[in-house]
């Protein structure tokens, strides 16, 4: 089975096009409308593909008595008077605002992708046209849900944090079944932020053998190794979140990108690339002028009369690459000299003739 290719917009994806690089908003824009426009801006100017918020409705999310994760209590206290589910109701975009950013992604020339982490919150979206669906690692063994949306055929890129490899094989079949080759899965490691020892970047090629899907990497790191290691692996898709000022309140902040470090970071994706190159050996033209200075040629020791029977101790190997190459060494018994030689000559073709038997 080959690996297909996907079109997002007028983004090709897969083997051979340029990695699709996600700039993650996430919540980061704090449930405010000018903060989410502004990120819009920013991703554009830093090169990314696309930008990508959360949809969801906190009532349909999270119990009202859910206790904060450990990070979400590192980075936004352990306040009685705001709960989790306080927190979140925050974090929320309405329709009417989804609405306004998806146009403002129009106008700026970059597509607007979301996570659901609802069947409402997918509803509303079918709603608002969107291309594709981001799963986030929280929801990636929430088969009711993955099931919800594979069946709008749209494609899918899914987080793979938090999961093994029995319950990744249940997503895929889930999802398969629907869009069977329209789902990207996404290395991720589930830590905010994570090390970059725990990345294990190789399991994108675990993903790649055993399911033969496009892959990508979802990236919680505060380094940039991953985004150059990930692209010479064969990603397809890379996500990053980022941020307009690390110091906002909120719990994704802190992991997140400044927008000249999110331009880095692409930059260095597509500088990746570049590269990378082809799969096929040539001379590169860069490469001309120097290859015939540097690499030799089969060069006369003494002084060749015309019709003398060539031996290989006549001949040394020295630049420049302007005669035979040096490989002729081993045949050169079988010819003689059609004209004289001059010592320290370079072997040309129009110098030699094949002895007749």
């Amino acid at each position: 089975m080959t690996v297909k290719t996907l079109k997002i917009g007028n983004k090709s994806i897969g083997p051979g096009y340029p990695v699709f690089f996600i700039a993650e908003a996430g919540v980061n824009h704090n449930g405010s409308l000018k903060i989410a426009l502004k990120m819009v801006d920013a991703a554009k100017r830093a090169g990314a593909d696309a930008i990508k918020f959360q949809t969801f409705k906190t009532n349909n999310l999270i119990l009202p008595n859910a206790p904060k994760s450990k990070y979400h209590i590192e980075t936004t206290g352990t306040d009685k008077k705001q709960t989790w589910f306080d927190l979140l109701k925050t974090q929320e975009l309405s329709a009417d605002y989804h609405y306004k950013i998806i146009q403002h992604c129009k106008k700026k020339r970059i597509i607007f992708l979301s996570t659901p982490y609802d069947k409402e919150s997918v509803d509303m979206l079918e709603k608002l046209k969107v291309k594709a669906y981001k799963i986030a690692s929280t929801d990636n063994n929430n088969l009711p849900l993955l099931r919800y949306i594979a069946k709008k055929g749209k494609p899918m890129f899914i987080s793979t944090a938090m999961t093994n490899i029995q319950e990744i094989e249940d997503t895929v079949n889930c999802v398969k079944q629907y869009v069977p080759n329209k789902f990207v899965l996404m290395q991720c490691t589930g830590n905010y932020p994570s090390k970059a020892s725990d990345s294990n970047l190789k399991v994108m090629l675990t993903y790649k053998r055993k399911f033969k899907c496009l892959y990508g990497y979802s990236d919680h790191t505060l380094d940039y190794i991953n985004p150059i290691a990930a692209t010479a692996m064969g990603a397809s898709i890379y996500e990053k979140h980022f941020t307009l000022d690390k110091k906002m309140r909120g719990p994704d902040h802190r992991m997140s990108l400044l927008p000249h470090e999110l331009e880095k970071t692409i930059k260095m994706i597509r500088e990746t690339t570049s590269a990378l190159g082809i799969n096929e050996k040539n001379v590169l033209k860069t490469e001309k002028h120097n290859r015939l200075r540097l690499k030799k040629s089969l060069v006369s020791k003494n002084f060749i009369k015309k019709g003398e029977k060539f031996k290989m101790e006549m001949f040394g190997i020295k630049r420049p690459a302007t005669g035979l190459p040096p490989k002729e060494l081993y045949n050169i018994s079988k010819f003689i000299a059609s004209k004289n030689v001059k010592a320290n000559s370079t072997l040309k073709s129009n110098m030699i003739r094949k002895v007749k038997k």
